[in-house]
């Protein structure tokens, strides 16, 4: 069954299409807009408009976290691009959520998966080496240039998804988060100001979202710009398959807090009404 609670305080964007300024004239003022304009089949699509290469990060050659493999667009010829760092949730390794790699970098991202110093690492640590992770991306990866260091995020399942948290509270510059059905015994995050997207699983008894998900959305400020989407029926390890929704979600959050990238509001706001989608609350201004 649906729920939705509606929490309003207004994307930037409100002011504009309250004055009479068209999305598609702001959005062609935007200098980090990449790709053509996105249709609900381009952010459903297993790949997007953008070629993808890839690269390993060796344990050995990375610092504060434990290797990786980074995804990039093959073209610059519309410029640098944000990116996101990705962490496995607990015992797990990156190659269980290495299909969101490829997937958001043909969106147009640099995206490196990692592996963590230990399957056992606790959120904190998560979040700490997914700041690691973006350092080493920015700083001294093979794809450095590629990158605009000023517009970064993270995201992650599980212990990562905690650690995404953690990660956003350590470092307020970031421009987005992604929790994803995410764990941690730290329940308030009212100091958080990164824009945070989570995405629970409605049948979660690993983290369930009564004592996870929901009180980490409940906890943030509305300031912070927030959403919320429970997948129906969804166990803790949904995010380790190809999830279409959750991807076309993660996309269109991606897209406009990294990029400032108006166009995908129109996914957001007003809620999505996805059959899949059990519960969403967000700060939409257009309920």
């Amino acid at each position: 069954m649906r729920r939705g609670v509606r929490i309003l305080t207004g994307l930037t964007i409100a002011a504009s299409v309250a004055a009479g300024v068209p999305a598609t004239a702001l959005g062609a003022e935007n200098p980090y807009e990449r790709g053509p304009d996105p249709t609900e089949s381009s952010i459903e699509a297993s790949r997007g408009p953008f070629s993808v290469s890839q690269t390993t990060v060796s344990r050995l050659s990375a610092t504060g976290f434990g290797g990786g493999t980074i995804y990039y667009p093959t073209s610059t010829s519309e410029g640098t691009f944000g990116a996101l760092a990705i962490s496995p949730g607990f015992t797990a390794t990156q190659s269980s959520i290495s299909w969101m790699g490829p997937r958001l970098a043909s969106q147009g991202f640099v995206v490196i998966t990692i592996d963590t110093l230990s399957t056992l690492d606790q959120p904190d640590s998560r979040g700490d080496q997914l700041r690691a992770a973006l350092t080493y991306l920015t700083q001294r990866s093979t794809v450095r240039t590629r990158i605009d260091a000023s517009r970064l995020a993270v995201a992650g399942h599980s212990m990562g998804g905690g650690g995404s948290l953690e990660a956003s509270a350590d470092q307020p510059t970031l421009q987005a988060a992604i929790p994803i059905a995410p764990w941690n015994t730290q329940k308030s995050w009212s100091n958080l100001r990164v824009p945070t997207f989570i995405i629970g699983g409605e049948s979660d008894s690993v983290a369930p979202v009564a004592s996870h998900s929901i009180p980490f959305y409940t906890s943030i400020p509305a300031s912070a710009e927030k959403a919320y989407m429970e997948l129906d029926n969804a166990s803790h390890f949904f995010p380790q398959t190809p999830n279409t929704t959750m991807a076309k979600y993660m996309i269109s959050w991606l897209k406009r807090f990294v990029d400032n990238d108006t166009r995908y509001e129109q996914f957001l706001c007003p809620a999505p009404n996805d059959r899949d989608i059990s519960d969403y609350r967000d700060t939409c201004p257009h309920s």
